[in-house]
């Protein structure tokens, strides 16, 4: 557990659907480039659609997604809009997600070479 967060005593339904509706938003694989880049430094539409291979219309659909629920915040700048994480705990969901990906792997690779 992150300091500082104290998880509840039970997950009612309420609180339930509130974290899958969140975690829905890492069940695209679009979504988590488009976070994987901005946790390395905020960047416009244009630099996003570059960094994960997209059209720059399907990129601003999927900011104002992650926008709705709080994934991302956009800064205007002149003409264009200046993408960020919404603050360090969407990268802290991201890096976890993505050690849990790699230590299920690693796992798995390890009974694999086990069982051989």
């Amino acid at each position: 557990m992150s300091k500082g967060h104290i998880a509840p005593a039970r997950i009612d339904a309420r609180l339930a659907r509130l974290v899958a509706d969140q975690m829905q938003m890492l069940a695209t694989p679009s979504r988590v480039q488009i976070l994987g880049r901005l946790r390395e430094g905020p960047c416009s539409v244009q630099v996003l659609a570059d960094a994960v291979g997209m059209e720059s219309s399907a990129v601003s659909h999927q900011l104002r997604t992650l926008r709705q629920l709080g994934f991302v915040v956009g800064e205007r700048d002149g003409r264009r809009v200046i993408y960020s994480l919404h603050d360090s705990h969407v990268a802290e969901l991201l890096d976890q997600a993505i050690f849990h990906v790699q230590h299920l792997s690693h796992a798995a690779a390890d009974l694999g070479a086990a069982a051989s």
